[in-house]
């Protein structure tokens, strides 16, 4: 019965027009792995990590459980593709982070939405994540080049800015959308240049074209949310 109660609140409130993106994200990968030949492991990664993404667009706990699934699986991927960056941020980062924010999310749950409730940043913290971004990518693109790295800067993007995404994910801000964004058009160039240069995954490329489309859409989706929480309670604090 819990199990049963645990997936009616998952999929509770969810509109039309998100259960056919869901269901397109998930045939898309699918379809793809099946007629690319896949391995079992590349179309799991895939459809997990497809799975969370769109559960975290929809503000829901359980995309960290797909999200640790997908974390596994994707770093002895990269490790196959020698991206040994996303092998330490999957490893070392997101496994203990998915708990983390696990236990976050969990505590800031409209009961009434089934959803976490959602931030916005401010501009000096808009400013202050843009300088972070530019000093560690290029730091930790150096550490990654005297690694031997295929890639190193492009793989420092994805790495770092991942990171930070993920912060802000756990943190529910909308901006995580704006950084994702980012390390999907990175993490897309890498594994196209994996898929011809070492015979890569298609699957997992199809994967982060879907991230791509799915930021995209759950920053709109996000944004809107947050300004209208914002405008909720304003009139509580006294309009400050």
């Amino acid at each position: 019965m819990k199990v049963k109660a645990l997936l009616a609140r998952e999929l509770s409130g969810w509109k039309p027009r998100q259960v056919v993106w869901m269901t397109f994200a998930t045939l898309t990968i699918l379809g793809t792995s099946l007629w690319q030949g896949e391995t079992p492991i590349g179309v799991l990664t895939a459809l997990t990590g497809v799975v969370c993404v769109i559960l975290c667009g929809m503000g829901r706990v359980s995309n960290y459980f797909f999200g640790t699934i997908n974390t596994l699986l994707y770093a002895y991927m990269a490790w196959n593709a020698k991206y040994y960056g996303d092998v330490m941020l999957n490893l070392l980062f997101y496994f203990p982070t998915n708990i983390v924010g696990w236990v976050e999310w969990s505590r800031n749950v409209d009961s009434e939405t089934n959803a976490v409730y959602k931030k916005r940043m401010n501009l000096k913290q808009n400013v202050l994540l843009a300088a972070v971004c530019v000093v560690t990518v290029y730091g930790y693109g150096l550490v990654l080049k005297s690694m031997g790295g295929a890639l190193p800067m492009i793989d420092s993007m994805s790495t770092v800015l991942s990171v930070i995404a993920q912060i802000l994910m756990i943190k529910r801000f909308t901006e995580q959308w704006l950084v994702w964004i980012a390390v999907d058009v990175v993490s897309v160039i890498m594994w196209i240049a994996a898929l011809m240069t070492e015979g890569a995954s298609v699957a997992v490329l199809v994967m982060w074209c879907v991230f791509l489309a799915n930021a995209i859409i759950m920053y709109v989706k996000w944004f809107n949310e947050s300004r209208r929480q914002d405008e909720r309670e304003t009139p509580e604090n006294g309009g400050a």
